[in-house]
């Protein structure tokens, strides 16, 4: 029988997304037009409470217009295809939640921006869900799929 490990244990490490995508209250999946559909990014949690993240859309020879644009809801914002972000982390293993206070950010009104995610690491696969606002304005269901890579 294998014992599930806490996630205070099973999260410290270097991620790299897989995939990206937004869900309506219809099941539909809805484009996210400052990052794309299939952006590269890096995810770092240390063992100390650090984290780092770096998102990048695969295509920024085309302008995407998000620099005017406000971030969504429990979300930061990007800029020009690229949104950065690190600070501090806490676990709270009782309901594989991560709490993430942004002490730097590409976007300033980031900077001190508090957000909560909840959070599953099964093997080498990180998945991250959060409530988040789509372009149009309409609430999503954001879900990141990340694989270990260090």
């Amino acid at each position: 029988m294998t014992t599930k490990r806490p996630l205070s244990v099973a999260l410290p490490g270097t991620w790299r997304l897989v995939s990206r995508t937004d869900v309506n209250g219809a099941g539909e999946i809805i484009p996210e037009p400052s990052l794309g559909s299939d952006p590269v990014a890096l995810l770092i949690y240390d063992r100390s409470g650090h984290f780092s993240a770096q998102f990048m859309k695969r295509d920024r020879s085309q302008r995407t217009g998000d620099d005017a644009a406000a971030a969504g809801a429990n979300n930061t914002r990007a800029r020009g295809g690229y949104d950065a972000y690190f600070g501090t982390y806490s676990i709270d293993d009782s309901n594989g939640a991560v709490t993430q206070t942004l002490v730097g950010a590409l976007s300033p009104e980031n900077v001190g921006h508090r957000v909560t995610r909840t959070m599953t690491v099964s093997g080498d696969t990180l998945t991250i869900q959060l409530t988040t606002t789509a372009a149009d304005g309409q609430e999503v269901l954001r879900t990141l799929l990340w694989e270990r890579v260090g």
